[in-house]
């Protein structure tokens, strides 16, 4: 996720402990989907997970986007 934000992520992860708790409930989340598709689990179910972790891949994007300008500044 987000490769071309590679250092920024690594400094983030080293800094601020409420985007490492978003970036490892997104990676969970991505886990834990993939086995529910691989077992055929309920699809309303695994809808509800991918919403969940699309708004926690904004929820990254944005605290990395906020990171880069501040650091601009």
């Amino acid at each position: 996720m987000f490769h071309e934000h590679r250092e920024v992520i690594a400094e983030l992860k080293q800094s601020d402990g409420h985007f490492v708790k978003v970036f490892e409930k997104h990676n969970e989340l991505d886990e834990e989907i993939a086995t529910m598709e691989k077992d055929l689990a309920d699809q309303f179910e695994i809808e509800k997970k991918k919403k969940e972790k699309l708004k926690l891949k904004d929820e990254v994007y944005n605290m990395i986007i906020k990171y880069k300008n501040e650091a601009v500044v």
